[in-house]
């Protein structure tokens, strides 16, 4: 019998990715999603699909009652880093209640575990040294990286207390296919747009901030690893009996290549691909920006073999070909 996985925001950029590798290999997935930034066109076809918000309790619940999903992929949030700053009180109602509401749904409904989508660009704050790993302590700078940080200590309590078991990926600066380049996009989206229509980008500040770009199906591909792990542990505990011992090795997992790059690095790989004749403007820097954040992704390689697939100029290109068919 197939295992259902109900994927969260499996509308969005990143989360229609999961749904289509977890259908792939042979998952029976259900999408709740509430389309303020997913898009219809990205739902599979195969999947069943919810048009409902995280924080909606009642409507939450009648889905676990209806699909009794065995493992949930959470990827719904209010996404943008400047929003949560502007009005923090919305970013806290769907990143921290939305969750608990799906935690609670989790635990009534005998859901064996859960996937959660974290940051690794934002819980870390500025760090002293590159690349940062799990270790590190949490220093976020704004109510979106705070938001991540309450919802990794929750889990850590659901699981010691109800024994949910899950897995939290701590995502670097995802790119790639269906990136929406209106709203708080990704600068590789906005660039793409903008350069494809002749018009010429805008880089905050020196354009010397470095972040580290994860192509959207290596991330895909780690949060399948994530569900198959989970399916392995509960196997294990169906064989001994016994949910107390065991756990898995590792709950948290840095999810990036371990490179850093510049904005103006990547508008000059842009430049180059979309053969853009002309120089990026410069504006003020953006307030409340990190200056560099760089991921050590070594522990997922260790334990599961994970690694980005992907290059950088690989990505770009498959990402420029999706918005030029677009």
């Amino acid at each position: 019998m197939k295992m259902t996985v109900l994927v969260t925001g499996g509308a969005g950029f990143i989360g229609s990715h999961i749904v289509d590798l977890l259908i792939k290999n042979n998952f029976k997935v259900v999408v709740v999603d509430d389309l303020s930034s997913g898009r219809e066109e990205n739902i599979n076809k195969q999947t069943q699909f919810y048009k409902l918000s995280i924080t909606d309790e009642e409507k939450l619940r009648e889905v676990f009652h209806r699909e009794r999903p065995d493992y949930v992929s959470h990827q719904a949030a209010q996404i943008s880093v400047s929003l949560s700053v502007r009005d923090p009180l919305f970013d806290a109602r769907t990143n921290i209640l939305g969750s608990l509401n799906l935690l609670q749904c989790c635990v009534n409904y005998q859901t064996k575990g859960i996937v959660f989508a974290s940051s690794g660009g934002t819980i870390y704050g500025e760090p002293e040294y590159l690349p940062v790993s799990e270790t590190y302590p949490f220093q976020p700078l704004s109510p979106y990286g705070i938001s991540k940080v309450t919802i990794e200590y929750y889990l850590n309590f659901y699981q010691k207390n109800y024994n949910l078991n899950y897995i939290s990926l701590r995502y670097g600066n995802v790119y790639g296919p269906r990136q929406d380049p209106y709203g708080e996009a990704g600068v590789i989206a906005i660039f793409i747009e903008k350069m494809l229509k002749g018009e010429i980008p805008t880089i905050n500040g020196d354009g010397e901030y470095i972040r580290d770009y994860v192509y959207v199906g290596d991330v895909a591909q780690a949060n399948l690893l994530a569900v198959k792990n989970m399916l392995k542990l509960y196997k294990t505990i169906q064989k001994t009996k016994s949910a107390k011992e065991i756990e898995l090795e590792n709950n948290v997992f840095n999810l990036g290549t371990g490179i850093g790059t510049s904005v103006n690095e990547l508008f000059h790989l842009l430049k180059e691909i979309i053969k853009f004749p002309h120089q990026a403007n410069y504006g003020p820097p953006r307030p409340g920006d990190l200056r560099k954040n760089i991921l050590d992704c070594q522990l997922i390689k260790q334990i599961w073999g994970w690694q980005p697939e992907v290059v950088l100029s690989e990505g770009l290109k498959k990402t420029v070909d999706w918005f030029k068919k677009r």
